[in-house]
């Protein structure tokens, strides 16, 4: 049995001016882990460039993402790991909560988990059997008292989805 482990963050908030920060995370916290997924509101389409460089990953656009970063990966995306379909999408928009923004998002899908962001609040949920996963922000905590992301192992039958602290 392979455990394939990810590690899920958002809302980096990063430009080319502190991209320091996000290589401190990363050589700190995901040294270890397959592939990273990436929920949005990188600020820096050098932050997306970074991440590919660094690991196997996948993303999405966020709302304060500019033309640049959003040529480089979509705004929706769905991808098939193991045994298990995962919506990835920001969560902006109008009305409604972030989490039911993402959760509409993926209503005409079969997803067995949605990673979303914007919020800067970490959360594990489930909604109608689905997973629903906001890391919260390594980088940009606003009014968290700690950074925040979260590691997701997968294998064929199990998921485990743990929230990560650090200051």
């Amino acid at each position: 049995m392979i455990i394939l482990k990810i590690g899920v963050i958002s809302d980096t908030h990063i430009n080319a001016g502190n991209l320091y920060r996000l290589n401190n995370f990363l050589q700190q916290h995901m040294e270890d882990i397959d592939m990273i997924i990436h929920a949005g509101d990188y600020i820096s389409s050098k932050a997306v460039n970074f991440l590919k460089e660094f690991k196997s990953f996948v993303g999405v656009w966020g709302n304060v993402d500019g033309e640049d970063t959003r040529q480089l990966v979509p705004e929706k995306k769905i991808i098939e790991i193991e045994n298990y379909s995962i919506g990835i999408f920001h969560g902006h928009g109008l009305k409604k909560t972030t989490m039911d923004r993402a959760y509409e998002a993926f209503k005409d899908e079969d997803v067995d988990i949605i990673i979303f962001g914007h919020s800067h609040q970490p959360i594990i949920k489930t909604k109608n059997k689905v997973l629903l996963l906001n890391p919260g922000s390594p980088t940009d905590k606003r009014n968290e008292r700690w950074f925040s992301f979260i590691i997701l192992e997968l294998d064929n039958d199990s998921v485990s989805a743990q929230l990560k602290f650090f200051t």
